[in-house]
């Protein structure tokens, strides 16, 4: 039998994705609402597949990607997320995904994603593929994509109300860093307040 995970925060996307995977053979499906707990599951149980929200608690999905597949490195990895900016897709299929698929589609597009990542191949939701392809022919480039790595850690633990103090904390790096990060992103994102930050992180489906 298939085994799969399902990393989400939200228990109810793990319903439904549960009840789907079945319907593809997949058991057992389980579960993980956090970071560590989906690190736990995944040496445990080296799923097949992974089902991965980029908006989790913490760090983010993205950072997640990397220690799963070292973990299960059979595993094929589908981003499930409210997050539709070309940046991440970009980012989620370079740090390892197979597949992005975002949270308002139907269930026949969930069960299209896996059965391609199945098969060996990539899968995009086709205004993804369109938005990823004009970025990198050349066109509107996503203001998200001029960030560095430890700059879209400090955006999404901005945009979750954390202050620069407990950034630095959680990133393991002193205030200075964390402020410096900070000052980049204004001016990367032409935005002049930390309240503004917020706002343009949430509104950019960097949070949940």
């Amino acid at each position: 039998m298939k085994s799969a995970l399902v990393v989400d925060d939200h228990p109810v996307t793990h319903l439904g994705c549960s009840q789907l995977l079945r319907e593809l053979d997949y058991d057992p499906v389980v579960r993980a609402l956090t970071d560590q707990e989906a690190l736990a599951q995944a040496k445990s149980h080296a799923p097949g597949l992974i089902v991965l929200d980029l908006g989790m608690p913490g760090l983010g999905g993205l950072n997640l990607i990397d220690p799963l597949l070292r973990l299960a490195p059979d595993a094929r990895i589908l981003i499930f997320s409210m997050n539709e900016q070309a940046a991440f897709v970009t980012k989620a299929l370079a740090a390892g995904a197979s597949g992005y698929l975002p949270k308002n589609s139907g269930p026949e597009d969930f069960l299209e994603a896996v059965r391609t990542l199945e098969a060996g191949k990539i899968y995009l939701a086709h205004d993804m593929a369109v938005a990823v392809a004009t970025t990198r022919i050349g066109g509107h480039a996503d203001p998200l994509s001029m960030l560095t790595d430890r700059e879209h850690q400090v955006l999404r633990l901005l945009g979750q109300g954390k202050d620069l103090q407990s950034i630095a904390d959680a990133l393991r790096v002193s205030y200075k860093t964390a402020a410096n990060a900070s000052s980049a992103i204004k001016k990367k994102l032409g935005t002049r307040s930390t309240t503004e930050l917020i706002r343009y992180a949430i509104s950019a489906g960097v949070v949940s």
